[in-house]
């Protein structure tokens, strides 16, 4: 599937950055879409649906955007996907899109697992650790697994530092094994 959602969430991203959209906006009016999307089971059964012309899968997302006052670019990239019967690769699209942009911007998407909910100071920190890592601005997602024990893994692209107590147990088995 990632397939066909590359070059749809390429081309889009190239649209954003060509008309100079602010991705903030973008996204936020995206997730409007899809909460709307995601909520209702008819809205997706009537555009997915083979039976129902392009033109009036079309004119339900005209009505819809009336509602959501989508930007022309977004709605246009949407019908496109209608129009290539691509909706039900929607999340892959968007998906993608999201990571082609964050590339672009100089963000790297960063999922952080802890044992325990870290306050709002040691977030900031270890963002900042991150970033300076990395060398660019992160969009943190946080995760609790208590099985850690205790410490953090991070993972950045197909990056993984373990730095969990469980991990580092696992570490010492493996040594000692050898």
């Amino acid at each position: 599937m990632a397939a066909i959602a590359a070059p749809y969430a390429r081309a889009f991203a190239d649209v954003v950055f060509e008309a100079h959209l602010k991705a903030n906006d973008i996204d936020r009016q995206l997730n409007g879409f899809l909460s709307a999307w995601w909520e209702s089971a008819d809205l997706r059964e009537v555009l997915l649906n083979p039976s129902f012309a392009t033109e009036q899968k079309v004119a339900i997302l005209d009505k819809l955007n009336a509602r959501l006052g989508m930007v022309a670019q977004l709605r246009n990239f949407i019908a496109v996907l209608i129009q290539h019967d691509r909706l039900n690769a929607l999340r892959e699209v968007v998906d993608e899109y999201r990571r082609e942009m964050n590339r672009r911007l100089g963000i790297s998407e960063v999922y952080v697992t802890t044992a325990r909910t870290l306050e709002a100071d040691e977030r900031l920190d270890l963002e900042q650790k991150v970033a300076a890592l990395t060398g660019t601005q992160v969009h943190t997602i946080y995760n609790e697994d208590k099985s850690l024990l205790g410490g953090v893994v991070i993972r950045v692209g197909s990056t993984v530092y373990d730095g969990s107590i469980k991990g580092r147990l696992n570490r010492l088995k493996e040594q000692l094994a050898s």
